[in-house]
């Protein structure tokens, strides 16, 4: 079995092309895969797989094994792994997802793919919510944009202790399925820090859906501008949504790391 190994700012998955097959008890080997000392390492697995209605299909595999429903990053890097490796000729996809289609624009220069802009969707955004979590109290702002999000604005993001405070807040009972925790603070009305605690796979260096659905909490909290630079640790997102059709847009690089081969 070959595997591809791709990153979007950090965010590392393992690909798989499953165009002609998909290998067995893809939890099992989601989990095996990403472990960094007796893996390939990652934050999760991708498949490339046929779509009945879209050009393809992204399945998501978090580092424990839970299937995902959308990954920013990751479809970036969905969309150079099928133009780079010849699959498609077309530099706008349509791609299907468990949180629906999502379309992707590729940047392309001297013929491969350097990043992509895709549309994300239509965020939904609760009102704030009050939780306690190792003794502190937050203001979570929850968000859905494919996969559920709690936007927490916080003085300092590099000062959490993430491991302890982000572990708790995605298994906090006021979120029975577990959810994504963004830690923000407002650099200006056009920049915003962000450190991410993702379901299923802890603290990451990026997180697509997690910068859109950090820019729309605060963007309708009047805090943001339509389109701003979200800071990770990473590097940078560009997060833009969109007045009139109500979807966001997300922009940023998508990078091959090496190619690979599995014994068994």
């Amino acid at each position: 079995m070959r595997f591809t190994k791709m990153h979007g700012l950090g965010n590392d998955y393992i690909f798989l092309n499953c165009m002609e097959g998909t290998p067995n008890d893809l939890p099992g080997l989601a989990c095996r895969l990403s472990d960094r000392r007796f893996g390939v390492g990652g934050d999760g697995v991708i498949c490339v797989c046929p779509s009945d209605w879209a050009d393809y299909k992204m399945r998501m595999f978090n580092a424990d094994g839970s299937e995902g429903a959308m990954c920013g990053n990751g479809i970036r890097c969905f969309g150079k792994y099928v133009y780079d490796r010849k699959l498609t000729d077309k530099a706008h996809l349509a791609i299907e997802t468990l949180a629906g289609e999502r379309e992707l624009s590729l940047m392309i220069e001297d013929g491969k793919v350097s990043g992509a802009v895709v549309g994300m969707g239509a965020p939904e955004i609760q009102p704030p919510m009050e939780i306690a979590v190792k003794g502190i109290c937050f203001t979570a702002i929850p968000v859905s944009i494919g996969n559920p999000h709690a936007v927490i604005q916080v003085e300092d993001p590099a000062a959490l202790d993430l491991q302890a405070v982000g572990s708790a807040v995605e298994c906090h009972p006021a979120f029975p399925h577990r959810v994504n925790a963004e830690f923000v603070r407002v650099l200006s009305r056009g920049e915003l820090q962000m450190r991410v605690w993702e379901r299923g796979s802890g603290e990451t260096l990026a997180c697509g859906t997690g910068a859109c659905a950090s820019a729309a909490a605060m963007m309708a909290d009047g805090k943001l501008d339509r389109e701003v630079t979200v800071h990770l640790a990473g590097g940078d997102l560009r997060v833009r949504w969109d007045e009139k059709s109500g979807q966001m847009f997300m922009t940023g690089p998508a990078v091959t790391v090496f190619d690979g081969e599995l014994d068994d």
